[in-house]
């Protein structure tokens, strides 16, 4: 038994050092990269889609602030996203807010 201590040790540490398995995790977080990248640009999309359409018209439910800020805004910042986001975040941060509720205002409009 003792005898094949040293052979696996020399297996495992040929494992270990073999550029194929660098290429494979290289390859992996590359591929997180990109997956992130895909998140934080869809974020940005939605974040500036929606601020847009707050900031025109003219007020933001409390919901929909939430929704905003707690799913959106916050993860995409927390991933590395900025910028024009940000600056949108800031005009709607300065919106009133009206109702409680998304189904509030949709009541209203009828």
């Amino acid at each position: 038994m003792n005898d094949f201590i040293p052979i696996i040790i020399t297996v495992l540490s040929s494992v270990l050092a073999s550029s194929g398995l660098w290429t494979l995790i290289l390859r992996k977080m590359d591929n997180k990269t990109e997956t992130t990248r895909l998140l934080i640009g869809l974020a940005h999309d939605r974040i500036m889609m929606l601020c847009g359409h707050y900031i025109e018209r003219g007020y933001i439910t409390k919901d929909e602030y939430e929704d905003l800020n707690e799913y959106l805004f916050i993860p995409y910042t927390n991933l590395g996203g900025n910028g024009s986001a940000k600056r949108m975040m800031d005009e709607v941060n300065k919106l009133p807010i009206k109702g409680n509720s998304i189904l509030m205002e949709n009541k209203n409009e009828e």
